[in-house]
This record gives C-alpha cells, structure tokens and sequence, in this order.
C-alpha cells in the first residue's frame, strides 16, 4: 500500500508530534480509514519529506510524531506562471490540477471580455479556496513538496502589464512561432492562456504591447483546458525537466 501524503499548514519540526488540521484529519480517519501507529509523510511546501507515524486518532483529531525528515526537491527547473481566464464549472478545476501536476508554480485566474465565468465578491473568494484546496490534493498525489500559489483572481490586462522577466507567451492559432523555435535557455514563463470564445482583437494587441509572443501549438483548435495543459506539456518538454 501507497504511504499516504499529507500536507502541513505552517513549518513542521524535524522531530516531535504534530495535531494535523481538520481537513487532514478528516481524510486519514474517514476517507483512508487509518488509525494509531500506521505511517505516513507530511510536508509543508519548503520541500523536505517528514516521515511520521499516528500518534492518537480520534473522529475529529489526529497526532502524529514525527520520525525523520529529508531533502526531496522534485520542481522543474522552469517556473511556469499560468494565467488562465477562468472557464465554467469543471474545467477550471480540471486544469488547476493537472497544470500543477505539470509543474506549474503559480496559477492566476483572469477575467476577460468573453470570459464566461460571473461571480460576486463572495462567491470568487469560495472559489479561490476552493481551488487551493484542489493544489493541495494535486501536490499530495503528484509528489510535490513546493505548494503553488493561487493567487486573487484579476482582470486580464491588469496580469499583462505586471512586471516580468520572463518569457511572456500569448496561445494563438495564427502565430508565426512555435514553442519549437523558442530560443534555449529558457528559465521562467508567464503563459497566458485565453477563455474558450478566445481573446478579442482588442485584447490581442494589448498583450503584444505588454511584450508577449504569440506561439501557436499545430493546426488543431483546441478546447481551452486542453490548449493549457498541452502548452504546459510542451514547454517542459523543451525547457523543464520532462522527457
């Protein structure tokens, strides 16, 4: 049987016992059915495995005592910034966790004119949560050990004219370009990815102002989950550490 992975809000000692959050506990006891001196790792985003054994499992509380820690950086050498207007339903969640089990390290969920996601103040803030418990799984089951962020949703031009010394790369299905001919090296991305009725004209030309080019992934158009995670896949390929 697979030893179970759990992450651990907030630093974690290299030795001693630990009470594991609700969310944690309700997984190991409820869900994984564990009880009192079975193992597992914990880790807490600074990319170190903590090996540890339950301590004390109740319906609602769970110890565990920490054996041993150790280094485990599994990261790419890229870091990969995602900037994904957000699609409806599953999809989003879809594409957050298979872009983190990519090897994404930052994800922003942007707005744009044919964006087809509406949400209040309230209901995005949900959402937001959501979607960084959806990280958390995606690293628990994929082997990370680094968390990525998810950070506060923004409108599309606001992310395009942020600050980056990255390569910044606009999905089009004209471009001139591929990630092929992408010169090497290439050490960090910001990738923007549209909504599924595309960017607008106007928006176009406005993240070609703001230094982005414009790459195009074969003569197929693609879904706009399938067109992230593709691009993701590929740019790993060339610069990352798959294949």
């Amino acid at each position: 049987m697979r030893i179970p992975r759990i992450y651990h809000p907030g630093p974690l000692p290299a030795n001693g016992s630990v009470a594991l959050n609700d969310d944690a506990a309700h997984h190991l006891t409820r869900v994984l059915r564990m009880s009192e001196g079975q193992p597992l790792h914990l880790f807490d985003g600074g990319n170190h495995i903590f090996e540890a054994e339950i301590a004390a499992a109740g319906k609602k509380n769970v110890t565990v005592n920490i054996i041993a820690s150790r280094p485990a950086n599994i990261e790419s050498p890229l870091q990969l910034h995602l900037g994904q207007v957000m699609s409806r339903g599953e999809k989003m969640e879809f594409t957050i966790q298979k872009s983190i089990e990519l090897g994404v390290n930052v994800i922003t969920p942007l707005f744009s004119e044919r964006c087809g996601v509406k949400l209040d103040n309230e209901r995005l803030a949900k959402k937001i949560q959501q979607w960084q418990k959806i990280a958390i799984g995606a690293c628990e089951q994929c082997g990370r050990n680094s968390l990525p962020l998810i950070r506060e949703a923004m409108e599309l031009e606001e992310w395009c004219a942020e600050r980056d010394e990255g390569l910044k790369l606009n999905l089009h299905p004209r471009a001139a370009h591929s990630i092929n001919t992408l010169p090497l090296p290439v050490e960090k991305v910001r990738l923007l990815i549209g909504p599924e009725g595309g960017l607008s004209s106007a928006e176009i030309a406005m993240t070609s102002r703001h230094g982005f080019t414009e790459i195009q992934l074969g003569p197929r158009v693609l879904r706009t989950e399938t067109t992230a995670l593709t691009a993701i896949t590929a740019l790993q390929v060339r610069f990352g550490d798959l294949g």
